[in-house]
């Protein structure tokens, strides 16, 4: 197992280099780069910039010096500095515009792959053993509805429900007066007041997904003769189930966590646009309509750490569920 875990760390390594060096690459593929948008947003209200003015901002940013060079700067601060860069747009640190946002993202992200679970789990273990029941098609109908639903459609619907209903507003995280204060039980409640929106926003496609994944391969699983063959030894149904055939019908869920949180980064920059909320997708979003290469670069970056360390937990809860791939490991 130690040894698997090595292997792993030493991927986890190599895949991180990578990530930065193509993150880096795509920020600059559109042509021009953050002096020639803030040029072009200047042309439009009517100011002039002088040419003297214009190369020496550019050799101030550095955008003269060739692709490697550039990133070796950007990618040697982030090594031996911590260091991410200036944002061109903000005139601050990358660090502290984004660890706010991201440290908020990864908490309803985080809080929305829990709540997908805790609801796919049961509803595709009880779909797959009742199948073709009156739960079954209900649970598919929701499921084909969740799937079919745009997120933002849906947080717009819930914003209206919410305010014709109860004359509230949910957008945001929190309240104006506990924004900037300390955690505490207050604010936490606070928090939960506003953030069950954008979690059930961000639940209700993947738990769809979830449950139609678990009930597929479950049912595979129910016809094998393993499951026939304990049934005859005369084992309790709920064991006969949920001891080996739910266990090996959940891998195919369990690998898939690699990707489910930066999935749901990306995928909630318009839930996050539409609700108002102060996460990592909106400033991802303005920084590539910006070309602010650092602050986009460091974010891309982070999304690509929160991958590669998703696929270490999945890689280890894979060994832990499938002896096969712990034992291979060796």
């Amino acid at each position: 197992m130690l040894r698997f875990v090595f292997r792993r760390l030493i991927a986890m390594v190599l895949t991180l280099w990578a990530v930065s060096f193509v993150a880096f690459a795509i920020i600059q593929l559109p042509p021009g780069d953050y002096l020639t948008t803030y040029l072009a947003t200047l042309s439009a209200n009517g100011d002039r910039v002088d040419p003297a003015t214009i190369e020496a901002l550019r050799v101030q940013y550095g955008f003269g010096e060739p692709y490697i060079v550039q990133y070796w700067k950007w990618f040697s601060g982030i090594l031996f500095r911590g260091d991410f860069g200036q944002s061109f747009e903000w005139k601050a640190p990358v660090t502290t515009l984004i660890w706010g946002r991201l440290g908020n993202s990864i908490l309803v992200e985080g809080l929305a792959v829990i709540v997908m679970w805790f609801i796919a789990l049961p509803i595709g273990i009880y779909v797959a053993v009742k199948k073709y029941s009156l739960g079954d098609y209900l649970a598919t109908v929701a499921g084909f509805i969740g799937l079919a639903i745009p997120n933002f459609l849906l947080a717009l619907l819930l914003m209206y429900l919410s305010f014709v209903w109860f004359g509230t507003t949910i957008g945001g995280l929190f309240s104006s007066e506990f924004e900037n204060a300390r955690w505490s039980l207050p604010r936490l409640w606070d928090f939960l007041s506003h953030a069950w929106a954008p979690i059930l926003v961000l639940a209700t496609a993947g738990t769809a997904e979830l449950i139609r994944i678990l009930r597929a391969n479950l049912l595979d699983e129910l016809k094998k003769p393993y499951v026939t063959t304990a049934r005859a030894k005369g084992l309790p149904e709920w064991k006969v189930v949920l001891k080996y055939p739910v266990r090996v019908a959940l891998n195919p869920l369990v690998s898939t966590i690699g990707w489910l949180l930066p999935a749901l980064v990306s995928s909630s920059v318009i839930v996050s646009v539409v609700l108002n909320l102060p996460t990592a997708g909106p400033l991802l979003l303005r920084s590539l309509t910006s070309q602010d290469m650092y602050l986009a670069g460091a974010i891309i970056m982070l999304l690509g750490v929160l991958t590669v360390i998703g696929t270490l937990i999945s890689d280890l809860l894979l060994a832990w569920i499938d002896p096969r791939i712990r034992y291979g490991s060796k």
